[in-house]
């Protein structure tokens, strides 16, 4: 299989194979891939996946409502956790940003609804041809940025919010030679 050439361990294999680009729309998975990305700044994505099991234990599935009522003491718990990335900023982000999500739930009635429409509610397909002509941010990832810091979120750089665009599928960045390119328009339709 010609994958996307960043897909060099099992693990990242796996995710590349099985995850990155399908379009997801379930409110949790969406939450968890915000979590995720804003803890992988600064550090790899292998290093996430590898903690990922670990993340969805103590962030309770990644319930935006649980979260959400995580207390200063959780947070203390969490910083001592080694299963985790242990910085408190992003932490905090996760719990601020379970919070913002019930408000943007409650006022878009999803998360879905929301984030989905920032790219019109479709996937945006590109043709890449080489790894290195992949942008580590775009326009939309851009505007996406801002409008969710508008919404009180946290650790939602633009480059953080175009590898979360990626992963959940909001854009197909397979080389347009790896099988998943085709798999993922075809999954979006």
């Amino acid at each position: 299989m010609a994958r996307c050439p960043w897909a060099k361990s099992e693990l990242s294999i796996a995710y590349h194979d099985q995850e990155w680009g399908t379009p997801v729309h379930d409110d949790r998975r969406l939450f968890e891939f915000l979590v995720l990305e804003g803890a992988q700044a600064g550090l790899s994505w292998e290093t996430i996946l590898k903690k990922r099991a670990r993340y969805r234990e103590v962030f309770h599935g990644f319930d935006i409502d649980r979260v959400a009522r995580f207390t200063p003491r959780m947070v203390d718990t969490l910083l001592a956790d080694p299963g985790i990335i242990r910085h408190r900023g992003k932490i905090e982000s996760a719990i601020a940003n379970a919070r913002a999500a019930q408000r943007v739930r409650d006022e878009a009635g999803s998360l879905d609804r929301c984030l989905w429409g920032l790219v019109g509610g479709a996937p945006l397909v590109n043709r890449w041809r080489a790894h290195t002509d992949i942008p580590s941010k775009t326009p939309v990832a851009e505007a996406m940025s801002k409008a969710l810091r508008a919404q009180g979120f946290s650790f939602v750089g633009p480059t953080i919010c175009y590898a979360f665009m990626q992963a959940v599928g909001m854009v197909n960045d397979h080389l347009v030679d790896c099988p998943r390119h085709a798999d993922c328009i075809q999954r979006s339709t």
